[in-house]
């Protein structure tokens, strides 16, 4: 919530951490921006380490370990809003012991240049895309979000599906966010909930540091792909006053949509995790991911 509540609660509601300063936008200039159009595709890298990327001129930040295997995917690890690739770093340290797998710097997070303008879910899947390009080639993919991570894990999925071969949600922001905020937060709210309701309208309007334009939408279909969604079993969403509890009934039925992703979905609560599960639950996201990379690997 805000800075006189738990930091948590805005965290997930507003895919952005507290302190993370709004920027301006105009919602109706959608970045048009095309990464492909002069850059082929390439082999898959096999680089250590962390490395910036040039996709369509832009600078982006990778980080890759473990080795690339055949027939195994690489697992991509996608983070929250307002987090970037170091937040993730323990666990891709762990996953990498028996799998490749690599994290980035969306552009307006960490050490990857800004974008020029406002973000769609199309245009930061296109930077997606570029990267995959690169570290991956003609592998297949297992994509592992947290949060708003993974909200665009599963907008890109259903989309590229000859590519994404398996799914990790950890704790993924909702496909129908801004209608839930809004229909359980009333205009007429006031004090700390009106705050949060206005400070995360504003954000998915796209006032965040990557400034990407958030819009509800329905669940696609990402394939008959292995797809495990893990969500918090501390109930912390419950610290806004008056609206909290509405507010976790929303989010407990958003993870349960996301099963409609694949007919191979799974719900799994984390019991002493709250919104960042694979740190407070590691070996629970550990176990996810290397249940689905096995899968989408044909183990």
């Amino acid at each position: 919530m805000l800075r006189k509540f738990k930091a948590t609660a805005l965290t997930a509601l507003a895919v952005a951490v507290v302190g993370a300063g709004l920027t301006g936008c105009d919602e109706d200039a959608i970045d048009n921006w095309d990464p492909f159009a002069s850059s082929p595709k390439a082999e898959a890298a096999s680089f250590d380490g962390t490395k910036k990327l040039d996709v369509g001129g832009k600078a982006v930040n990778v980080s890759c370990s473990g080795e690339l295997a055949d027939g195994k995917p690489v697992v991509v690890l996608l983070h929250g809003g307002g987090d970037d690739l170091t937040k993730m770093a323990a666990l891709q340290k762990t996953l990498s012991k028996e799998n490749r797998v690599c994290s980035y710097d969306r552009l307006g997070a960490g050490a990857s240049d800004k974008p020029d303008g406002p973000q769609s879910f199309d245009s930061t899947g296109k930077v997606l895309t570029g990267v995959l390009d690169q570290i991956a080639g003609d592998r297949p993919v297992v994509l592992a979000g947290h949060s708003l991570g993974g909200l665009i894990s599963a907008r890109y999925a259903p989309g590229h599906q000859e590519r994404v071969k398996g799914l990790v949600l950890m704790d993924a922001t909702p496909s129908t966010m801004i209608a839930d905020i809004s229909k359980i937060i009333p205009e007429s709210a006031q004090g700390p909930a009106a705050q949060v309701r206005a400070q995360n309208l504003a954000i998915f309007g796209g006032q965040n540091p990557e400034k990407l334009v958030i819009k509800d939408g329905k669940v696609g279909s990402a394939g008959n792909v292995p797809v495990e969604v893990i969500k918090h079993g501390q109930p912390y969403l419950a610290a806004v006053p008056q609206y909290g509890q509405g507010l976790e009934d929303a989010w407990t039925a958003g993870q349960r949509k996301w099963l409609e992703l694949s007919g191979k979905s799974k719900l799994t609560v984390a019991e002493k995790s709250g919104h960042y599960i694979y740190v407070d639950a590691p070996d629970v996201a550990v176990q996810a991911v290397q249940r689905v990379a096995s899968q989408a690997g044909g183990e």
